[in-house]
C-alpha cells in the first residue's frame, strides 16, 4: 500500500479510544481474529475488557498508535483527531454518527465535519460515520461488530460507504474470498478512490469491488482505474441511486435523457469499470474474477440436462454483451459421438440424461463444449438437500473438464440454495467456479468481459458552475460554426418587416423560426418548406417579436441529435440520440463523458437502435458517418474550449445526408466571458 494508508490499513500497534459495548466488541474482534500486534485502550474509568486495561489519556499510552478507533461521541471526536496527529498516529476511524450525513436534521454538522478534517490534518481518516475496517490478510481490523470474515491469504476487496452493506457483505456464503472490507462512512477526508489506489499496492489482493453512492473528484477515479489496469487487478462496481436527480429547469431535450445515473454510466465506461446492478451479482463478478480473471472471449458454452434449463440459460443473456456461438462441425461431431442421434446438438445444450451417472461419460460429452474460443463453459447443476448422493459423478465431471484447461469452467445452481456449501468449496478447490443463479452468472460473465482500459484522458471536470443564459438560435449557429459545424445560410434575429430582405440571399425551400420559443417545433414556432412569397403570411401566424429564416436541408437520411450537458456529479456528458421531435420519446441514444474520442464514438453510435438507418437500411441511401463524427467532434472541441461557461449544449436535429451533416437548430446555455 501507498503512503500513510499502510500504518492505518496494516497497523502493528492499535488504540481504542471510548468505552461502551461498540469499544468493547472492537477489542474482542480483534482478538478473535487473533491480532498479533499491541492492543491498547483509553477510557478515563480504567475498566478492563478481555484483560486488556485502558490508561487515561492518549499521553498515557507506551507508545504511539498506527492505528486508533475513535469511539466517543461526535462533539469529541474532532479533539481525540486532532490529539492523534500531534502525536504522529498512523490514522483513525472515527465510529460517531451526526456529521454531514445529518445535515438536514442539525445545520451546524456540517461544520463539525470540516472541524474533523482540519483537526486531522495529515493522518488518515476513515469516516465519520463509518464501522472501519477488515483486513483478514494480516488478521487485523477496528470493527465494533459482527462480520463473516476469516483469514485468507488472497481474496479480494469490498469498500463501501454503507457500513450495514459491508457487514451483509462479510456474511455472504458463496466462497468469495474477502480480503478486505472497508466501510468509507461519510469521506470527509479519505475517499473511495484513495483507499481502493492504497489497496491496489497489495499483490494479495485480485479485484476491488466498489459500491458507491457518488463519485467525487473524477480525476482521482482515473486515476484509480489506470493504475488498476497497470497492476492487473479488476474493478467492477455497484452504483447506488438509478432513479434520476432532480435538475435545475433546462430548456434542452438532452439534459432530459441526460440524468444522473446516465452520467455515472458515462463515467463508469470512461473508467473501463464495468456496473453490476445488484448485490448477489457483485459478490458472483468478483468471484469469477479472482479464480479466473477477465474472461478471452464473450462466447458462452452451456450444458443443462433439462430443455427448461437451456431456455433460461438462452433467455439469459438477452440484451447482454455475452452470447451464446454456434456450435462447429467438429463440435456435433464429437457430441454426436458421445451422446448418440438422440440428442438435439445446439448451444445451449440439453444434453437429457443418458450419460446420468458416469462421470467419465459425462466428461466426455462435455468436453466438446469447452473449445480454446469459448469465454466461459457453464454447466447447469442443481444439488438436491433430499438426496445430492446422484450428483457426485456431475460434480468429479465438471472437474475433470476444468482441469483440461481448455477454457474455465463453471457451475450455475438456477437457485442459490441448491448449490451446497460443501458442494461449493469441493468444486472451488478443483477450479471449477460455483455459480448462484442463472442471471447472476450471467451478469458476472459480462463483466468479466466488458473490462478494459480506461479512457487516456481524464473525464473533463464540471467546473463551479455559473449564473447562464441562453443565446439565441442565431448566436448559438454563429458559435458553433466556429468550431468546425456546418449549419444552413441564415439570418436570425429579424423583425417581421425585415424577413423580406434579408431573406433576398437565401436559397429555397426556407424555414421560418420564432426565435426565444423553447421546442419550437411542439408549440408552433417552425414553419417549413416556404418560398419567399410565403414568409410573411407564415410570420403573421406566429405568437413571435423576433425571427430566424434559414434555408431548408433536404435529402436527410436522419434526423440525430447531439448535445452536451454539465453534470456537476460526473462532468460533461455527450448524448448522441435519435433526434427531431420524437427525441425524448424514443429514447433512443447512447452518452459519453466529455472528452471522447472519435472511433468511440463511432463506436456507440453503431449501438443506437436508428444505427441501420445510418448505414443504409434495406437498399436507402447511408448517410455519411465521416459527417456526422465531425459535427459531434466539433461540439465536443466546443464545450472543451468554453467548459468554464458553457451549461448545455445541443444540436437537434442534426440532419444527416449521404453527403454531409447540417444543424439546423441549436441551442447554447452559458454564462458571460470572465472579465
Amino acid at each position: 500500500m501507498s503512503g500513510s494508508l499502510t500504518r492505518l490499513l496494516r497497523p502493528e500497534s492499535v488504540v481504542v479510544i471510548g468505552g461502551g459495548t461498540w469499544c468493547r466488541q472492537v477489542v474482542r474482534q480483534l482478538q478473535i481474529m487473533g491480532f498479533p500486534g499491541q492492543i491498547w485502550r483509553v477510557h478515563p474509568r480504567a475498566d478492563e475488557v478481555e484483560g486488556i486495561a485502558a490508561v487515561p489519556a492518549l499521553t498515557d499510552l507506551p507508545g504511539v498508535p498506527d492505528a486508533a478507533f475513535i469511539g466517543v461521541n461526535r462533539h469529541q471526536t474532532p479533539e481525540v483527531a486532532a490529539a492523534l496527529a500531534a502525536m504522529g498516529a498512523g490514522g483513525a476511524v472515527c465510529f460517531a454518527s451526526g456529521f454531514s450525513e445529518a445535515r438536514a436534521e442539525d445545520p451546524a454538522a456540517g461544520d463539525l465535519q470540516r472541524r474533523l478534517v482540519a483537526a486531522a490534518g495529515e493522518m488518515p481518516v476513515l469516516g465519520p460515520n463509518c464501522y472501519g475496517f477488515i483486513n483478514a490478510l494480516d488478521g487485523v481490523l477496528l470493527w465494533p461488530d459482527q462480520h463473516g470474515c476469516k483469514p485468507v491469504t488472497r481474496g479480494v476487496a469490498l469498500l463501501t460507504q454503507s457500513s450495514n452493506i459491508a457487514i451483509n457483505l462479510t456474511m455472504q456464503q458463496r466462497q468469495v474470498p474477502v480480503a478486505f472490507v472497508v466501510a468509507c462512512g461519510n469521506m470527509a477526508q479519505t475517499t473511495q478512490a484513495a483507499i481502493a489506489m492504497a489497496l491496489l499496492d497489495d499483490p494479495r489482493i485480485t479485484a476491488i469491488g466498489l459500491h458507491i453512492e457518488g463519485f467525487g473528484e473524477t480525476g482521482a477515479w482515473h486515476r484509480l482505474a489506470v493504475k488498476a489496469k497497470t497492476r492487473g487487478v479488476p474493478l467492477v462496481a455497484l452504483k447506488a441511486g438509478a432513479s434520476e436527480q432532480a435538475q435545475a429547469a433546462t430548456v434542452s431535450h438532452t439534459a432530459s435523457i441526460a440524468g444522473s445515473d446516465v452520467g455515472a454510466d458515462a463515467l463508469l465506461r470512461h473508467l473501463g469499470v464495468p456496473r453490476l446492478r445488484d448485490l448477489p451479482s457483485f459478490l458472483e463478478a468478483l468471484k469469477l474474477l479472482h479464480m479466473v480473471g477477465p474472461l478471452r472471449s464473450p462466447s458462452l458454452a452451456s450444458i443443462s440436462c433439462s430443455g427448461g434449463e437451456a431456455s433460461l440459460m438462452a433467455d439469459a443473456v438477452v440484451g447482454r454483451s455475452v452470447m451464446y456461438p454456434p456450435l462447429t462441425a467438429e463440435q456435433k461431431k464429437e457430441l454426436a459421438a458421445a451422446l448418440g442421434p438422440m440428442v438435439a446438438l445446439s448451444n445451449p445444450l440439453d444434453y437429457n440424461t443418458y450419460i446420468w451417472g458416469d462421470a467419465a461419460k459425462m466428461a466426455a460429452a462435455w468436453r466438446p463444449m469447452a473449445s480454446p474460443d469459448t469465454g466461459l463453459l457453464l454447466i447447469v447443476l442443481d444439488y438436491p438437500h433430499t438426496d445430492p448422493g446422484e450428483w457426485r459423478s456431475a460434480t468429479e465431471a465438471a472437474i475433470a473438464v476444468a482441469a483440461d484447461g481448455v477454457c474455465p469452467v463453471g457451475v450455475v445452481a438456477t437457485l442459490p440454495e441448491l448449490m451446497p456449501s460443501d458442494v461449493a468449496r469441493e468444486l472451488v478447490a478443483g477450479g471449477v467456479i460455483p455459480l448462484y443463479g442463472i442471471s447472476e452468472a450471467i451478469a458476472a460473465a459480462e463483466a468479466a468481459v466488458v473490462l478494459r482500459a480506461p479512457e487516456t484522458a481524464p473525464p473533463l471536470p464540471p467546473g463551479p458552475g455559473c449564473a447562464v443564459a441562453t443565446l439565441t438560435e442565431a448566436e448559438a449557429k454563429a458559435l458553433l460554426a466556429e468550431y468546425g459545424l456546418h449549419v444552413p445560410g441564415y439570418a436570425g434575429g429579424l423583425a417581421a418587416h425585415e424577413i423580406a430582405d434579408r431573406a433576398a440571399g437565401l436559397c429555397a425551400p426556407l424555414v421560418l423560426k420564432a426565435e426565444g420559443m423553447a421546442h419550437k417545433s411542439d408549440s408552433g414556432g417552425v414553419v417549413t418548406g416556404l418560398s419567399h412569397a410565403e414568409l410573411a403570411a407564415a410570420a403573421d401566424g406566429m405568437q413571435a417579436q423576433r425571427f430566424l429564416v434559414e434555408e431548408m436541408v433536404t435529402g436527410a437520411v436522419a434526423e440525430l441529435l447531439i448535445g452536451v450537458v454539465r453534470d456537476p456529479a460526473h462532468g460533461f456528458i455527450l448524448s448522441v440520440a435519435a433526434g427531431g421531435v420524437t427525441a425524448t420519446l424514443l429514447n433512443d441514444r447512447v452518452s459519453l463523458l466529455v472528452p471522447a474520442r472519435r472511433d468511440a464514438v463511432q463506436n456507440a453510435i453503431a449501438t443506437l437502435r436508428c444505427a441501420p438507418v445510418l448505414q443504409g437500411y434495406r437498399g436507402r441511401s447511408a448517410a455519411d458517418m465521416e459527417a456526422i463524427l465531425d459535427a459531434v467532434m466539433a461540439l465536443q472541441d466546443c464545450v472543451i474550449a468554453l467548459s468554464d461557461r458553457i451549461s448545455e449544449a445541443e444540436i437537434n436535429p442534426l440532419i444527416a445526408t449521404p453527403g454531409d451533416a447540417v444543424a439546423v437548430d441549436a441551442l447554447v446555455v452559458m454564462g458571460p466571458a470572465a472579465e
